[in-house]
């Protein structure tokens, strides 16, 4: 078969989701290829949904399909939601013009009808296997006549319509990015298009789409390969120009198997509700399988488009990395510090009232809100993880009365060390109760004790109940003057009891 792509000069890709479930990470990173190569390039980026699985398909997918590509920052040219010149956008609104071509086919007898039944084809695929032989379709109804065919539809007979491929030929594939792939035709079979008029199969329907939509490239995941063979020969015989494909490496787990819900989260949604930022898994999903040619790892939009290119997307798997998209998505939180603190504290509010704490964190004012994220931020990887690195601050902690010993103290030393400590902070003026002033009076105190932990210890615990968090001076100076006495009494009260 030749290979004759369109003439046309601006280039079109589309991305197809299926609206059987929710926005796969997979998809999410194919659609981010298309998005990217038609930007770098000035074409168009089409948005296609196909849904002709009528059984399975759901509104509720298509809305999360959408919100969350708009939410990485995927934007499309033509879709569903924006139309555009080639609309309707939905395979279940296109019912007429598939119609139109299975019966070119069927009245060009490049398509006949089969009436093999499940239990028929179930009876030769077993066989076949039996023998040592790939399963495949044997032609059974091939040579029925188009009249013949009429008739047995006519009396109520059922079928569906299979393609004709064709024998004793070869296809080459000339991929953007694995190169030339060469198919012999001994290795498929007539395949169904359709089950009838009304209800095209997946082969056949995007070989229409692509062609009425004037797409010119299609970049899709490589386990789509097998399927070319059969759309170049519906091309073929269609008289449709072909397109150039690309096909992008698998993700693939840590233990190099194909992505799925054992190597963790498998839907854009969840990493969305998990709070990582868009931006960061925008830049993430970019790197499986393309790079820039530099050891750069931390890419805006902009800078990811500007680089991108078909050539530099690489054949082999690309392996999810977690531990990576973690440290990515916590540098993006960093970088949302500072002058950004507002919006990310906006993002923060849903978690911290999913947590129930919501009234304690509204007590404190915008800037010590900032202090308690300017605190946490070096430690946050998601920003879910605000509430559990920083509810101390909202809630007072429990936790046992051994914790609060440092080394070998003695109850009656850790709690002298608390009361020394009350002492001095509580001298400390309201107008004065900075962080500055806190942590300068407690290395003060402790310049005349042989181990600084003695204070530092037990007044971290205080304030925390936990072993590790931020320095007690910032801490304290977030709580007043009035909270951080009150937690030093009850630790205080704890070793009394």
């Amino acid at each position: 078969m030749t290979t004759k792509y369109s003439q046309q000069n601006s280039i079109r890709v589309r991305m197809a989701p299926s609206p059987t479930g929710r926005l796969h990470i997979g998809t999410a990173r194919t659609a981010l290829f298309n998005y990217l190569y038609a930007k770098k390039t000035g074409g168009a980026f089409v948005l296609r949904i196909e849904d002709t699985d009528v059984a399975r398909s759901n509104p509720e997918f298509e809305k999360d399909i959408l919100e969350n590509l708009k939410w990485l920052g995927i934007a499309w040219d033509e879709g569903p939601d924006v139309g555009g010149p080639y609309a309707p956008y939905r395979q279940s609104e296109r019912t007429a013009s598939y119609r139109q071509y299975l019966e070119k086919l069927l009245e060009e007898q490049a398509a006949y009808w089969c009436f093999c039944t499940p239990e028929a084809l179930e009876i030769e695929r077993q066989t076949m296997q039996a023998e040592g032989k790939a399963p495949r379709y044997a032609g059974t109804c091939r040579q029925i006549k188009p009249e013949d065919a009429e008739k047995r539809r006519d009396a109520g007979e059922r079928g569906v319509i299979r393609f004709k491929m064709p024998q004793n030929t070869a296809t080459r594939i000339d991929d953007l990015i694995r190169g030339p792939i060469v198919f012999g035709s001994e290795n498929f079979d007539d395949f169904v298009i359709a089950k009838s008029l009304d209800e095209p199969l997946y082969n056949f329907a995007v070989v229409i789409d692509d062609y009425d939509m004037q797409i010119t490239h299609v970049i899709r995941g490589e386990d789509h390969i097998t399927n070319t063979p059969k759309q170049y020969a519906l091309i073929d015989a269609l008289g449709f120009p072909h397109v150039a494909y690309a096909h992008l490496p698998l993700i693939l787990g840590p233990d190099r198997s194909k992505m799925s819900k054992r190597h963790g989260s498998v839907a854009l949604g969840e990493y969305r509700e998990q709070g990582y930022l868009p931006e960061a898994l925008l830049n993430f999903l970019a790197f499986l399988g393309w790079n820039p040619g530099t050891d750069e790892e931390i890419l805006s939009n902009d800078q990811i488009i500007e680089r991108f290119s078909i050539e530099s997307i690489q054949k082999s798997g690309a392996i999810f990395d977690q531990q990576k998209l973690d440290w990515m998505n916590g540098m993006y939180i960093r970088q949302q510090g500072g002058s950004k603190r507002g919006p990310l504290l906006e993002l923060i509010k849903p978690y911290i009232e999913r947590a129930g704490f919501a009234d304690a964190f509204n007590k404190y004012n915008f800037n010590d809100q900032s202090s308690i994220l300017a605190l946490v931020i070096e430690r946050m990887k998601k920003i879910s993880e605000f509430v559990e690195l920083s509810e101390f601050f909202f809630k007072t902690p429990e936790y046992d009365r051994e914790l609060l010993r440092w080394k070998n103290m003695t109850d009656e030393e850790i709690a002298k060390s608390l009361s020394e400590t009350q002492k001095l902070l509580g001298a400390i003026s309201d107008g004065n109760f900075t962080t500055e002033r806190i942590d300068a009076a407690l290395k003060t105190y402790a310049e005349h004790l042989k181990d600084k932990g003695s204070v530092f210890w037990p007044l971290r615990v205080a304030l925390t109940g936990r072993k590790a968090s931020p320095p007690p001076a910032a801490i304290a100076a977030v709580f007043g003057k009035l909270e951080t006495l009150k937690r030093i009494q009850i630790a205080i009260d704890k070793l009394a009891s």
